[in-house]
């Protein structure tokens, strides 16, 4: 792909100066991509640097509109909603389409429609929402180490996995399928 694509023309766009939620998008999409930068070197993964960089900051813009009081959002839609919201923003700025799906299948270590079920989410219908791209798995899963609340800083592995956890067995086991995928040799 590698378009060097201007991802700061649409965080500004959606995020003004001045704005909390601005300041903790950036702070964190910027931990996020510089986790993934640093696996995708460590790994000699096949990409190029700025489409790495371009998904990462990209990949939360849609919360700006759910309601999340806690991080200055104060839109409608539930917190769980903005992978999808922010893809569909992505479209409509001419984002390229790996960078939109990236924002909609990075939640967790993705959900399946089980999940969506079991868990009773009010995630849109008839969309998938499991990474399935190289880029989609390596944002999704630099994410898992990275919140938008308390002191941001990269959680540790034990805190991670009691994340996962807590959504069931079947999460667990996913984010420890691409833990191992992103720690080999």
């Amino acid at each position: 792909m590698s378009c060097s694509f201007d991802y700061n023309r649409i965080i500004d766009k959606y995020y003004p100066a001045g704005r909390k939620v601005g300041g903790i998008l950036r702070i964190h999409s910027r931990a996020v991509a510089d986790e993934a930068l640093a696996i995708a070197a460590r790994l000699k993964l096949n990409f190029d640097s700025s489409d790495i960089e371009a998904a990462a900051m990209l990949h939360d813009i849609g919360i700006v509109r759910t309601n999340a009081p806690g991080i200055g959002c104060y839109g409608s839609a539930p917190y769980l909603c903005h992978g999808p919201i922010g893809a569909d923003l992505l479209r409509a700025e001419g984002a390229p389409e790996a960078y939109a799906l990236v924002a909609e299948r990075h939640t967790g270590a993705g959900l399946t429609p089980h999940d969506i079920d079991s868990l009773q989410l009010p995630m849109p219908a008839g969309r998938v929402y499991m990474p399935q791209s190289l880029l989609e798995k390596l944002i999704c899963y630099a994410d898992c180490y990275y919140s938008k609340s308390g002191d941001m800083r990269r959680k540790e592995q034990a805190r991670v996995e009691a994340s996962m956890a807590k959504f069931g067995p079947d999460i667990l086991a996913r984010f420890l399928e691409l833990h191992r995928f992103f720690n080999r040799s």
